[in-house]
């Protein structure tokens, strides 16, 4: 921004400049000519006395002499002689003598000024002024100079003060920028200085209380997690104090309980803490699988549902936090047995490809029949939140990964989980890829 107003400053400097140099130019230059023909005048306008008196050829060299440039002055007598050194060619003379005014002629060398005399008796003289070149052009080379050298001084410095206020302007911009940066990073502590510009002023001002806001609405919704999860204690407790007159028989449920609170205190908890600038997480996707699937196999048992854990033997980090990964494969798992009959198999797949992670979670039940539906934030058509699905695709597209959903081999639905693991761009997808295939169709048709 910086060199562009610098580019508009030294461009409309410049035409400004053209604009009143360009005409000066020529003035100058007519105004030399003009000084050197009238000149020529005044020296022919010298011998006009002389003339009148005489047009002896013996007496007037002595008066050519005494104008100071005998060597340019010639005088055309009316006899058809001439005195001093002639230039003027003869048809031309008599044109002159002919015409009673004053012509100017030019040559290779210079311009000729003829005037013409009339004295008595019908008679004409005519008076031959020669102006060379160089008096014709006398100062002008040296006035242009003088007028390139202030346009030039005008023009750099329109430049260095188009550059000053630009740098001002672009300072308080890139601090601005690099403050929303940091706000939009997680830092809420970032404030700024409002500077520059009245404009700049005013969005800075309106930045800084922009941020004041945000860390006043975060802290609201901090504060209301954390009391709606302290409500939750309260049936816990009850939950397991009943849990715990069942005996042996209910210690699935009381694992499943201790989870559970577990998890509601790792809510409150991080409620509590201050927003802070994210750092950077990983996981073992293949540990956090395993460490799921054992706890889900339980109730897979009991429903005498087939599974199946495929390429988990060896550790594949992904950038996302073990806690959230866990969330995400338990909300997946959760759906399966939740929306597919008892005896459905499943199958959990671990795919590490060139830069690529995957988690892909199938299932023979009877599909989704709206892919586009069962994507939308809280929306579900039977019965639950409608969050899980979309929890998971903010997890993916944080690490610049999406969530898939098509058919499965097995006749019922595949959910892909796809994160990224190289480092060249974290930054969330917007759009939601969604691959339908004739099963899906077929679904829907259903």
């Amino acid at each position: 921004m910086r060199r562009t107003l610098a580019l508009l400053a030294l461009a409309g400097a410049s035409m400004i400049a053209l604009a009143f140099l360009v005409p000066l130019a020529l003035f100058i230059r007519e105004s030399a000519e003009a000084r050197a023909m009238a000149e020529a005048e005044r020296q022919a306008s010298a011998l006009v006395p002389v003339l009148a008196i005489t047009v002896n050829p013996a007496r007037l060299p002595h008066a050519l002499a005494s104008t100071g440039a005998q060597d340019r002055i010639a005088v055309h007598l009316p006899s058809g002689g001439s005195v001093g050194t002639v230039r003027a060619p003869a048809p031309t003379v008599a044109a002159v003598a002919q015409r009673a005014r004053a012509v100017t002629a030019e040559t290779g060398t210079g311009r000729l000024l003829l005037r013409p005399v009339a004295l008595d008796g019908g008679r004409t003289v005519v008076i031959e002024v020669f102006v060379p070149a160089e008096e014709l052009t006398r100062g002008v080379t040296s006035s242009w100079a003088v007028l390139t050298g202030v346009a030039v001084v005008l023009v750099a410095g329109s430049v260095v003060v188009a550059d000053r206020l630009g740098g001002r302007v672009v300072r308080a911009a890139r601090r601005l920028g690099r403050a929303a940066g940091s706000l939009g990073a997680g830092d809420l502590t970032v404030r700024i200085e409002p500077e520059g510009p009245p404009e700049l002023v005013a969005a800075g001002e309106a930045f800084n209380t922009m941020a004041d806001r945000v860390v006043q609405l975060l802290a609201a919704e901090r504060e209301m997690a954390a009391d709606l999860s302290h409500r939750l204690r309260t049936p816990l407790t009850a939950l397991r104090l009943s849990l715990d007159h069942l005996g042996p028989e209910a210690e699935q449920s009381r694992r499943s309980l201790s989870r559970l609170e577990s998890e509601v205190d790792q809510i409150i908890a991080a409620a509590r803490e201050p927003s802070r600038a994210p750092a950077f997480v990983s996981c073992d996707a293949a540990e956090v699988l395993r460490e799921r699937i054992t706890f889900w196999s339980a109730l897979a048992e009991d429903q005498q549902r087939p599974w199946q854990l495929i390429g988990a033997s060896a550790p594949v980090r992904v950038p996302v936090a073990a806690t959230e990964l866990s969330a995400v494969v338990d909300a997946l798992l959760g759906n399966v047995f939740r929306h597919t009959p008892e005896g459905a198999a499943f199958t959990v797949t671990l795919h590490q490809g060139s830069g690529t992670v995957g988690i892909l979670i199938a299932d023979a039940g009877p599909g989704i029949p709206d892919i586009d539906a069962a994507l939308r934030r809280g929306a579900s058509g039977s019965g639950s939140t409608g969050l899980g699905l979309d929890i998971a695709r903010q997890l993916a597209e944080s690490s610049g990964g999406d969530l898939r959903i098509d058919g499965s081999s097995m006749g019922g639905a595949r959910v892909q989980l796809w994160f990224r693991t190289d480092q060249r761009d974290r930054t969330p997808r917007t759009a939601r890829r969604l691959v339908r295939n004739r099963w899906s169709r077929a679904a829907r048709a259903r």
